[in-house]
């Protein structure tokens, strides 16, 4: 999971983009970084942190130029360090930079091809610079002239779709030429496009979510289409076109769970409703296993369960409260690196207030429970505060298996659901009693009527892969490569950039 900005535009875009970026930190809090194009000169600085830490006003005076991409990162693929900030850049042809969110499931594949047939070094351990010197490479098979057109980036995307496997939505800048946008074919990671008018012409914005658009005073003009690439050059002029020979939109449905944004809209489907009707569809099952239910009172594990629980306490009749106080300090805790970092930051994040908790029945209403890490520790907060029952409910079904399209969810023996039955999960965290949103149901409250949607991808809660190339040995691979005992080996010295 990471975030994607880029604007073409009349005037400076570095503090646009920079304020772009931290309407969309909540993609990734890793590293961060920004590439301006002025006069025909590249303009690049990133790295590790929060976007207020990487940038100082100086950094943004410096990023001249109308303009330019930017990216937030939280490692999947790779390492954590300021060596793999993105956006990344080579030099041939014109000078390329990109930004990517997603996962390739060939990386390895593709990085052999690059070294043995393309003759192009790869630096890093990131699948993002592998897509990056593939689309150099198919744009250097082009032959190209100085004078880069349209069809050219639409036959290089063309050829990127044929090469590469796995989730890509792509933001990248062509130095004195212009910025480019696309989606795999299958639409599994979000890109929409924005415009606004102004009296020297129309400025765009190709964004990870509609709420960076909004933030930034563009309009959402729509969704980049699954395997759809688009070009804006420098004079401001928007091409598309269709790049994928079958695509079929198949978005994550974790977007909606739980990594966007409850005021973006994904695929012309607001995240906030779906979440309300997560809401709604959990009540139904809690009444139909529980209709004789002693709840007292719903409490939301904050931020992102907000809006699913006030619908399950309002369908079940019952108190909603805020009975947990939030840290702003302290980042996201499932994309933090490491178990034991995630397991000091609950307590740190999280106090609750007592009188809401003692001598009463609470339900505590999370989006999700993948490690159980938090889920744990929130339980037994819970009990500390004089709670006389905790039961848990979680807006999404239980997390089985791996996601390998760029959402931290590696090994399979991390996730608490993972060959266990729910009351062993139960037990595990130590609630009086827990349900799961049925997989049924969380489709209903994502498609609904208005905008159906055939096919979601939802490998971690089915184990399908809808790219049709994850086995048992990508997964033991992955597993190997990016379990939390892999990335405390792999810690420290990443910050060393070395060419």
């Amino acid at each position: 999971m990471c975030g994607i900005i880029g604007i073409v535009g009349k005037e400076s875009v570095s503090t646009r983009l920079y304020d772009g970026l931290t309407l969309l930190q909540h993609r990734g809090q890793d590293a961060a970084g920004i590439a301006t194009c002025h006069e025909g000169r590249l303009v690049l600085r990133r790295g590790a942190g929060l976007v207020r830490d990487v940038f100082r006003t100086s950094d943004i005076q410096r990023l001249e130029g109308r303009m330019g991409i930017a990216h937030v990162r939280y490692p999947t693929a790779g390492t954590s360090g300021q060596a793999e900030a993105q956006p990344f850049y080579v030099n041939s042809p014109y000078g390329i930079v990109m930004g990517h969110n997603g996962n390739l499931t060939n990386a390895d594949v593709l990085q052999r091809e690059l070294f043995e047939s393309d003759l192009r070094h790869i630096n890093t351990r990131s699948d993002s610079e592998v897509l990056l010197n593939v689309f150099a490479h198919e744009l250097q098979d082009l032959k190209p002239s100085t004078h880069l057109t349209a069809n050219m980036i639409f036959a290089t995307v063309a050829a990127v779709h044929r090469r590469c496997r796995g989730a890509y939505a792509v933001i990248g800048m062509v130095v004195g030429r212009g910025v480019f946008a696309f989606r795999d074919p299958l639409g599994i990671r979000p890109a929409v496009i924005g415009v606004r008018e102004k009296a020297s012409g129309k400025e765009y914005c190709v964004a990870s979510e509609s709420v960076a658009l909004q933030g930034l005073d563009f309009d959402l003009l729509r969704d980049i289409e699954p395997g759809e690439a688009v070009y804006i050059d420098m004079d401001g002029n928007l091409h598309t076109e269709q790049c994928a020979q079958n695509p079929v939109l198949s978005p994550c449905i974790f977007e909606y769970v739980y990594l966007a944004r409850p005021d973006s809209i994904i695929d012309n489907i607001s995240v906030y409703k779906s979440r309300l009707r997560m809401g709604e569809t959990l009540a139904r099952k809690i009444l139909r296993e529980r209709p004789d239910h002693d709840i007292d009172v719903v409490i939301p594990i904050p931020d992102t369960s907000r809006t699913s629980a006030l619908e399950v306490a309002t369908n079940l009749g019952v108190k909603y409260r805020e009975a947990f106080i939030k840290n702003r300090y302290i980042g996201r805790t499932f994309i933090m690196p490491g178990q034991q970092m995630r397991k000091k930051s609950v307590r740190q994040k999280l106090s609750p207030i007592e009188l809401e908790f003692s001598g009463k029945t609470v339900l505590l209403v999370d989006d999700s429970i993948v490690r159980g890490t938090t889920s744990g520790q929130i339980v037994e907060m819970a009990r500390d505060a004089g709670a006389k029952k905790v039961y848990m409910a979680s807006a999404a079904p239980p997390v089985r298996y791996p996601n390998v399209y760029g959402i931290d969810m590696p090994a399979a023996d991390e996730l608490i659901a993972h060959n266990r039955t729910t009351e062993d999960i139960q037990e595990t965290i130590g609630a009086d009693w827990l349900v799961y949103q049925d997989i049924e149901d969380l489709i209903e409250a994502v498609q609904y009527a208005k905008n159906p949607i055939d096919n979601f991808e939802s490998s971690c809660f089915t184990g399908d892969y809808v790219t049709g190339d994850v086995d048992g040995a990508y997964l033991n691979t992955l597993r190997q490569q990016r379990s939390d005992n892999a990335k405390r080996l792999e810690a420290g010295g990443d910050d060393l950039l070395v060419l």
